[in-house]
């Protein structure tokens, strides 16, 4: 049970399309989805054919995505391996070498490759795919770091033992604090400035001297084979991405790469020019071929990130949280009902002007559960920020939840009530609503689910905070 399942919560989480749009569009109730999404239950065949066609209403992109996932394969031992379906193939083409692209990523043991690419991707979709214009190393260095700086400074993924973009980063020290940026820079116009004014002349130089050589090496493997086994044999730093450089330009019209050097001397290479009929290509294909380099982007991060939440979430700029109104309202009901005291400042809350709390940092499990949000005052939850609490205030944390748990009870109605519990139920794996009264049950639940989270989010680098 799951598979269905499994494959619509990511393509949800991927393209920003909430449970109760999707409910709606199918007409079913929104337990319903929930029930699919947490793998509770599976859909039948006839509803994932009608899942798939509301999500090519809603996004045909992620429509593609679902089926891709749906038809993962598990092996024996239960790790997924990923068939090559025809969903998962590029679109091909008469005028260039699509199996070429698609072998673009194998065997890559760093982030540079990926990043790399999709910065061309979004510098191309920004210039309008125009095509005679060169990009230069420095303008798609800077694209790569801001590309990189989510999911490594805000998100705080790893990138791998090997890699070495996050020490780039590290070095830049780039700190912004500012949420309403980080959620409103969705073209990276201020981070790509705020990088492109730090000193990054000698990452540039370090990030050039390989990876815009080594991405395009498959479009050249016979001719590099051929050339290794021969009379000439390469053993200077230089000679491999020399060779790649004389056969960019001798075969740009014969084997068509993706693109060539604005230089004939490895030295002096400081740009490269797309070549037109992929230029073309990706234009007309953009959506499909940014939604397979994403997929191998995710496959490779969550590889190096198997136990983090949601980390199809922290790869790209986070788009605007959803509205915390449904959560706001609960709490001003209950705040109604009795007093409140804030875990954090001791002081009693008002009913009207609180702020909800992400007790684990929205930055590090990228969703508005309620089970994980408290009410607070605004100048503390500004505080805290993208903080761990101290464990100190776990008790009070639980005590606080169960309370509201408690007066919710008696104050909505049955379906009210169960409807909004759906979250504490199904993630803090609580066998039935009524043990969720229980202060035991609830504070046992919540210590088996937020001890390993924690842990999680210690060893990625967030630190814990306590208010002064």
């Amino acid at each position: 049970m799951g598979q269905a399942g499994k494959a619509l919560r990511q393509v949800l989480e991927t393209y920003g399309i909430n449970q109760s749009s999707l409910a709606t569009a199918l007409g079913v109730d929104r337990p319903v989805v929930f029930r699919w999404f947490h793998e509770q239950t599976d859909p039948t065949a006839e509803t994932v054919a009608s899942i798939v066609r509301v999500l090519r209403e809603m996004n045909p992109t992620a429509a593609k995505e679902f089926i891709r996932l749906y038809l993962v394969d598990l092996t024996q031992d239960g790790e997924m391996d990923l068939v090559a379906t025809p969903v998962q193939e590029l679109p091909k083409s008469d005028t260039v070498d699509v199996s070429v692209l698609s072998r673009l990523f194998k065997k890559t043991t760093n982030s540079y490759k990926y990043l790399f690419f999709i910065s061309l991707l979004d510098i191309l979709e920004r210039r309008q795919f125009e095509a005679l214009s060169p990009i230069s190393f420095r303008e798609i260095i800077i694209e790569m770091l801001a590309n990189a700086w989510y999911p490594h400074t805000y998100f705080k993924l790893s990138f791998g033992l090997q890699d070495k973009i996050s020490n780039k980063l590290d070095s830049l020290n780039i700190d912004i604090s500012d949420t309403k940026i980080i959620f409103q820079d969705t073209g990276k116009r201020h981070l790509r400035r705020t990088i492109s004014d730090k000193p990054i002349e000698d990452i540039v130089s370090d990030i050039r001297r390989y990876v815009p050589f080594l991405l395009i090496r498959p479009f050249f493997e016979q001719e590099l084979k051929s050339a290794k086994t021969g009379r000439y044999k390469r053993s200077n730093p230089g000679d491999d991405e020399q060779e790649i450089i004389n056969l960019a330009e001798g075969l740009f019209n014969v084997k068509k790469p993706l693109y060539r050097f604005d230089a004939s001397l490895y030295k002096n290479c400081t740009s490269i020019n797309l070549h037109p009929e992929w230029v073309s290509y990706i234009e007309n294909n953009y959506l499909i071929v940014r939604a397979w380099v994403c997929w191998e982007w995710l496959k490779y991060m969550q590889q190096r990130n198997p136990n983090v939440p949601a980390v199809a979430n922290k790869l790209f700029p986070p788009q605007e949280r959803g509205s915390l109104n449904s959560q706001k309202s609960y709490w001003k009901l209950i705040l109604k009902q009795t007093d409140l005291q804030c875990i954090y400042s001791k002081k009693t809350l008002p009913s009207q002007g609180f702020s909800l709390d992400h007790y684990l940092p929205w930055s590090f499990v990228a969703h508005d559960q309620p089970w994980n949000l408290i009410p607070t005052f605004p100048e503390v939850n500004s505080s805290k920020s993208n903080y761990l609490p101290d464990e100190n205030y776990f008790d009070e944390f639980v005590n606080l939840q169960h309370l509201g748990l408690s007066v919710s009870k008696s104050i909505l109605g049955v379906q009210q009530w169960s409807n909004y519990i759906e979250s504490y139920v199904a993630e803090l794996k609580i066998s039935n609503e009524d043990n969720l009264l229980d202060l035991q049950i609830l504070k046992s639940a919540y210590e088996s689910t937020l001890t390993p989270l924690v842990s999680i989010a210690i060893r990625q680098g967030f630190t814990t905070w306590s208010y002064r």
